[in-house]
């Protein structure tokens, strides 16, 4: 549920594969993000990451890291 969950809250937050979408909560954390880095959005950033799922969904090592998190989390609280 979350490996399809994730993307879609992500997509609905403005992180597309058409791009950022205008006026989104994600244009907003781009704008931050380029005035607080002095015009550009780094590539390791919250900003760059959630756009890259956004656009391509979540790699593998991605979905296998989620489950993983996941998983430990609902063990932790079950």
């Amino acid at each position: 549920v979350a490996l399809v969950g994730v993307p879609l809250a992500i997509g609905a937050m403005g992180f597309t594969g058409a791009g950022i979408a205008a006026g989104s909560i994600a244009a907003k954390m781009m704008s931050a993000a380029a005035v607080a880095n002095g015009g550009g959005v780094a590539a390791s950033s919250a900003v760059a990451v959630l756009q890259s799922i956004g656009a391509a969904g979540f790699s593998l090592g991605a979905k296998i890291g989620l489950t993983s998190a996941l998983s430990s989390a609902g063990a932790a609280s079950g």
